[in-house]
């Protein structure tokens, strides 16, 4: 098998330039924080080529596709079990991974969110992640507050891991090339893991802010905290898009006291 047909189904668009795929796999700094690296949808092997030059950290690669897979097998015989074809938002990682490990990838963009929740639920094991979204996503990712980016997806993943943006990459180094600009971003998670509230109605507050985000919040949280019990909280009367990590926290200890 020569090459791998993508496949739009499963949002597959190869990544042709090596320079770029070097710059991804060198954006990752283990410095000692992990020794074992997981590429989700390796493709043809563009990332994993580099990643397998690497002496400080062990490749694993996981691919849905079974082509792909077949064709990765007569790539890197020397991969064994650490060639996994699976859905990697299935994986249970512990089952694979004596400890941390960091992710890296071309990430499909059909399931870019999907990923990112993926990594946020296992935040603990996951010290570092590096890789390709699109522009949007990855726009999303480091908004910051008061801007029409800024959502759920960029509460949450700032509240756990210091986010970068680190290039911008045009669709003609894709095959095929996708309709949109991607983007490749570092995540590398923040030291204090714990946010000083209680982190499930901290997850309720973002979400019911967000999914109302014309309404004050005030109105968006009222089925968390009836509005006969809010008082004067000055905070409750911005829209979400307006409040930082930090200001959620807050409230979040604000609703938590009121309840």
């Amino acid at each position: 098998m020569s090459s791998v047909r993508a496949k739009k189904h499963l949002g597959q668009h190869f990544l042709t330039d090596k320079n770029i795929a070097q710059k991804i796999v060198n954006s990752l700094k283990p410095e000692g924080k992990y020794t074992e690296v997981l590429e989700v949808g390796p493709g043809m092997g563009i990332l994993s080529d580099f990643l397998l030059q690497k002496t400080e950290y062990q490749t694993y690669l996981i691919d849905l596709d079974t082509e792909s897979y077949e064709y990765l097998q007569k790539q890197y015989p020397q991969l064994g079990e650490r060639l996994i074809n699976g859905d990697f938002l299935e994986l249970d990682f512990k089952s694979i991974f004596k400890g941390q490990f960091a992710i890296i990838g071309n990430f499909p963009y059909n399931i870019s969110s999907q990923i990112l929740f993926k990594i946020l639920d296992n935040r603990e094991l996951i010290p570092e992640m590096a890789g390709m979204f699109q522009k949007e996503v990855a726009e999303r990712c480091t908004a910051k507050a008061g801007t029409k980016e800024y959502g759920i997806l960029s509460v949450f993943v700032q509240a756990y891991y210091d986010v970068q943006y680190l290039f911008t990459v045009k669709a003609g180094v894709f095959n095929p090339p996708p309709k949109v600009l991607s983007a490749v971003i570092r995540l590398s998670r923040k030291d204090n893991q714990t946010l000083n509230c209680d982190e499930k109605l901290f997850w309720k507050v973002v979400k019911a802010g967000f999914n109302q985000r014309r309404k004050t919040l005030r109105n968006a949280v009222s089925s968390l905290l009836p509005k006969e019990k809010m008082g004067e909280e000055p905070m409750l009367d911005l829209r979400a898009e307006r409040l930082t990590v930090e200001d959620f926290v807050y409230l979040t200890n604000y609703i938590s006291d009121k309840q």
